[in-house]
């Protein structure tokens, strides 16, 4: 089941309101007693159904769950559409590029509220198993990005994050001191990936990779680091991933 309801987050957008989705498994009503895990995702609209995503193709997490029957809460909340909205509060620094200009970066303040205002509301109206542990997160493209940013910055909430074709490139040497400066606990679970055929846009994404990683394991991170074999940048080839990234993850 699959619950909507819109939300204004005033620092980001003021009045402009946007649809919050959040996934039940099919237990959740049979078992009142059973609390759950929960995994945050980016770019809401895109994550179940075909109808609400922007190119007519959904991730189709739900489908997913039901197959699977994995038994989790997922909470996946809309981006701001608005012309650069998106990338400005999917980037949590400030970046410039010859295509966009200069973008400034309120990803630090999403966070902020999904950490300080949304996950408190969905821990105390839904049954889950709010702690570190059991707190997920998950994006792709600059929600990849931010999720990157969300482990390793509010590690003491996510312990687990899967970065689906990561946009490091907005600013790679801002990300990484990011990365770097992070207390990130050893225990922490990140799978990473990117398509192959998509690299061949981003080049400097494979150095930028690679680094990241490289400093992940120096912090003792259970990481993943997949090249994706013919791998595009669309929610069709990020839907073929969510069996790999689920099982890299434990969930």
């Amino acid at each position: 089941m699959v619950k909507k309801w819109k939300v204004k987050i005033p620092n980001l957008s003021g009045n402009k309101s946007r649809r919050v989705y959040l996934y039940l498994p099919e237990s959740y009503e049979r078992e009142p007693e059973r609390r759950y895990p929960v995994m945050y995702m980016f770019d809401g609209h895109n994550v179940f159904f075909d109808s609400d995503a922007t190119y007519g193709k959904s991730w189709g997490m739900n489908r997913f769950m039901r197959r699977s029957r994995k038994q989790m809460i997922i909470v996946a909340v809309e981006c701001n559409h608005e012309g650069n909205s998106r990338l400005q509060e999917y980037s949590p620094v400030d970046f410039e590029n010859e295509h966009l200009g200069k973008v400034k970066g309120k990803g630090k303040a999403y966070m902020q509220w999904l950490v300080g205002t949304l996950k408190p509301y969905i821990d105390s109206h839904y049954r889950t198993l709010s702690d570190r542990t059991h707190t997920l997160i998950g994006g792709s493209s600059m929600g990849g990005l931010m999720s990157l940013y969300a482990v390793c910055v509010y590690n003491d909430v996510f312990q687990r994050a899967a970065c689906l074709s990561p946009s490091i490139w907005v600013d790679y040497d801002k990300v990484m001191a990011l990365i770097e400066k992070a207390n990130v606990l050893p225990d922490t679970c990140i799978y990473m990936d990117y398509g192959s055929k998509e690299m061949s846009n981003h080049l400097a994404n494979m150095d930028a990779l690679s680094a990241a990683a490289n400093v992940l394991l120096k912090k003792q991170v259970n990481l993943t680091l997949r090249i994706v074999p013919g791998g595009e940048h669309c929610e069709a080839s990020w839907e073929r991933q969510i069996p790999v990234f689920m099982d890299c993850l434990g969930v």
